[in-house]
C-alpha cells in the first residue's frame, strides 16, 4: 500500500496495440448497443438554437430562456436543431492518486481504457474528439478533431506521460476552468477522475454542466472504501507524499476508515446532484463494458421518463 509504482515510457506503437486490444475485447461487446444512439443518450450535445416556445410539462428546465421568461412573465424554453456531428471532450485527471490499484488494474488503466473506448466509438460516427489532460496542473489541450488518428494521439499522450516528479495536490477546478475556455461549442463532456481534489471543483463542474452535456466518470478502488485486516502497513498519500503507519488489525480503526469513506461518498453524491451531472462509476475490479452498458440503460430509462414514457 505504498506510493505509485514507476511507469516506464511506452514504446512506439503501444497506443495502437492498446486500441486494437480494446476494439476486440470491449468495443465488439458494445457494438450494436451504442451505435446510432448517441443523440438519444446525450441530448445536450451538438445542438444549435432554432426557436423559442412556451414551457411544457417534462421540458428540460436547463433550456429555459430566463431573459424571455422575465419579459413575458411566462416560462419559455429554447428549441434546438441537432447538428450532424458533436464534439466530445475528455477531461482526464492523471494526478498521482490515479496511479493506484489494489489489484492488477490501476485507476489509471481504467481511465485510459474508458477514454480510448468511448473516444473511438464516438469518432467512428464522424464526431470530433478533444481532450484536456491534467497532472501537475493542465499539461496538454488537444483541440477537437475527427478520425482514428486523433484517438491514437490522445491514447499515446496518456500512455507515455511520465509519472509526476514531485507530490502535487490536485485542483480539479483548474482542469474544469481550462476546459470551459477551450470548448467553443456545446459539447459532450466526460470528466474522468477519482475526484480527490482541493475544494472548489463542485461550482466549476456545475458551471460546465449548464452549457455542456456533462458526465462525471468516477474512478474508484475497493481499498479506498474498506480496509482488510493486513496487520501493520504503511499508507502513503499519493498527492502529498505523507506516510502513516497504521494497524489494520485494529477493528475500530477499520470501522473508522469505512465511516470516513462513507461520509466522503455521501458528500460526492450531493456535489454531483447539485451540479446536475450524471455519474458513471468505474471500479478497478469491475468489467468496463458491463459498467458502460449499465450506465447506458439508466440513461435510456431516464430519457423515456423525461419524455413521458412508461414508468
Amino acid at each position: 500500500m505504498g506510493g505509485p509504482a514507476p511507469r516506464p515510457a511506452a514504446p512506439r506503437g503501444e497506443a495502437e496495440a492498446i486500441l486494437r486490444r480494446l476494439e476486440w475485447t470491449v468495443m465488439r461487446r458494445l457494438d450494436g448497443q451504442l451505435q446510432g444512439d448517441y443523440r438519444t443518450l446525450f441530448r445536450g450535445a451538438g445542438m444549435d438554437l432554432a426557436d423559442l416556445r412556451e414551457y411544457q410539462h417534462h421540458d428540460d428546465v436547463r433550456h429555459i430562456d430566463w431573459n424571455v421568461t422575465a419579459r413575458l412573465d411566462t416560462p419559455y424554453v429554447r428549441q434546438f436543431i441537432e447538428s450532424r456531428e458533436i464534439d466530445a471532450w475528455f477531461l482526464v485527471d492523471l494526478s498521482a492518486s490515479i496511479d493506484f490499484g489494489s489489484g492488477p488494474t490501476s485507476k489509471l488503466a481504467v481511465a485510459r481504457d474508458f477514454t480510448a473506448v468511448l473516444a473511438r466509438l464516438l469518432a467512428r460516427q464522424g464526431n470530433r474528439i478533444g481532450a484536456v489532460l491534467y497532472g501537475a496542473g493542465v499539461e496538454a489541450v488537444l483541440p477537437a478533431r475527427g478520425g482514428r488518428q486523433q484517438v491514437l494521439a490522445l491514447l499515446h499522450r496518456i500512455a507515455t506521460r511520465p509519472p509526476p516528479s514531485r507530490p502535487h495536490p490536485t485542483d480539479l477546478a483548474e482542469l474544469l476552468g481550462r476546459a470551459a475556455d477551450a470548448m467553443r461549442r456545446r459539447s459532450l463532456v466526460f470528466v474522468v477522475s477519482d475526484f480527490q481534489s482541493l475544494p472548489g471543483w463542485e461550482a466549476a463542474l456545475g458551471r460546465l454542466s449548464i452549457r455542456h452535456e456533462t458526465v462525471a466518470v468516477r474512478l474508484v478502488d475497493p481499498l479506498e472504501r474498506e480496509l482488510p485486516d493486513l496487520g501493520i502497513v504503511t499508507i502513503q498519500d499519493a498527492e502529498t507524499g505523507e506516510q502513516l503507519l497504521v494497524d489494520t488489525h485494529d477493528r475500530g480503526f477499520r470501522m473508522r476508515f469505512a465511516e470516513a469513506a462513507a461520509r466522503r461518498e455521501a458528500a460526492l453524491e450531493e456535489a454531483f446532484a447539485r451540479a446536475g451531472t450524471d455519474v458513471l462509476e468505474l471500479a478497478t475490479d469491475d468489467d468496463l463494458a458491463g459498467s458502460v452498458l449499465r450506465f447506458v440503460r439508466l440513461r435510456r430509462l431516464r430519457n423515456r421518463l423525461a419524455a413521458g414514457g412508461a414508468r
